[in-house]
């Protein structure tokens, strides 16, 4: 999600800005109480909240559930789902606090570091709660892969990093009415993943020297083996970054048992957006990244078992809204209703129709509501429903 959040909030008056802060913590204090109802994972809480699901192979691990660069809980970690098959680890998504989840995890698992079992990591799109830890594990990577077991290859086997390329437009500006802004680096405003881990390397150049001359470090470039996924005769990306309808998923990598799809989802006007799918010998998995109901993301998700999604609460919306500047008002509303999913449509509109087994929330923008409001996404969806909570694992086959 963008940062639409932040500005919005630096905007409201200081007695309003409080007003909305006090409700949200409010929200935070029911979601903390509440006690979840059926149509929920009956998965019992291990130590720190890990889920007790046994010795499965292939698990679905929630590392960070927290939606929008707007950190009110504390509880929740930035947006990172993680597939475990076998001895090796699928990272969708990087959000802020995500890297320190992975270690937990890892740590729990008697992995030596948090990178030994990565194989690859998927970014959905570009936004920075999508991204920021992405310089945190690129600059500190080479000492955190200790005894790396990711195979089908061996130890010195790169992790792949997959994501967005640079879009080559600038995205349009609403309301229309309002003038445009000068660009951000007008030189490259708008960098795919390649250029983001470019300027990434060259700002850590520094460390990654000193480490690499005193003490013999790799070269964190040779950890990674980025890849932008090519969309060359499939879009031209414009500003209004609609996405066209697909035909079929677009593939992105075959590792060993496991492969890996990808769709373009609708987070307008922010384009590229991806939603990945991850199938295994065990069962699949379907990512959504942040996107508005998706047709192109429903026929990726069609029978998998389990379907993570974006979600966002329009009462939190009407809420914020309400605070802010008429002029701010309605851009911030148009955003939020426009570019994600809402509790009433998740359920309904894309895990019904895809024929999901599990829908998992996550994403969840305010991460302070409680978890019977998330609940409300099970009407017009039969199959069963998960909120999620950081560290939380689910097994494949469920």
């Amino acid at each position: 999600m963008c940062d639409v959040l932040g500005q919005a909030m630096a905007a409201v008056p200081p007695t309003s800005r409080r007003r909305v802060l006090a409700a949200l913590a409010a929200g935070a204090a029911t979601a903390a109480a509440s006690t979840v109802g059926a149509g929920v994972a009956p998965a019992a809480a291990g130590p720190g909240g890990r889920s007790v699901t046994g010795p499965a192979r292939t698990r679905l691990v929630l590392l960070g559930t927290l939606g929008g660069p707007l950190y009110l809980d504390p509880g929740r970690a930035g947006t990172c789902t993680a597939l475990v098959h076998e001895d090796r680890v699928y990272l969708v998504d990087l959000g802020m606090g995500a890297y320190f989840r992975l270690v937990q995890h890892q740590a729990r698992g008697g992995q030596p570091t948090a990178l030994s079992q990565v194989a690859g990591i998927f970014f959905t799109h570009l936004h920075g709660d999508h991204t920021t830890d992405w310089p945190a594990v690129y600059a500190t990577g080479s000492v955190n892969v200790a005894h790396r077991t990711a195979s089908p290859a061996s130890a010195a086997t790169p992790i792949q990093v997959f994501g967005p390329g640079d879009r080559g437009t600038l995205p349009r500006v609403f309301p229309p009415t309002r003038a445009a802004p000068d660009p951000v680096a007008p030189q490259e405003p708008t960098p795919g993943i390649a250029g983001m881990t470019r300027h990434v390397r060259e700002a850590f150049a520094q460390d990654a020297n000193d480490r690499i001359r005193d003490a013999g470090i790799p070269d964190p470039g040779t950890l990674f083996r980025i890849s932008e996924i090519d969309l060359v005769g499939v879009w031209d990306v414009d500003p209004a970054g609609v996405p066209p309808r697909l035909a079929a998923p677009l593939p992105v990598w075959q590792d060993g048992d496991v492969t890996v799809t990808a769709t373009l989802v609708d987070h307008r006007p922010t384009a590229p957006a991806f939603g990945y799918r991850f199938d295994t010998p065990r069962g699949s998995v379907v990512v959504s990244g942040d996107t508005a109901v998706s047709q192109n993301l429903v026929d990726l998700a069609r029978d998998a078992d389990y379907l993570v999604h974006e979600v966002i609460d329009p009462d939190f919306v009407d809420q914020l809204t309400a605070a802010l500047p008429p002029a701010l008002a309605g851009p911030v509303r148009q955003h939020l209703l426009t570019a994600h999913t809402t509790i009433e449509q998740v359920g309904r509109d894309v895990a019904a129709p895809a024929g999901v087994k599990t829908l998992v929330l996550s994403h969840l923008l305010p991460g302070t509501a409680p978890a019977s409001r998330w609940l409300q996404a099970r009407h017009g969806y039969a199959g069963r429903v998960v909120v999620g909570r950081d560290l939380l694992e689910l097994p494949l086959p469920h």
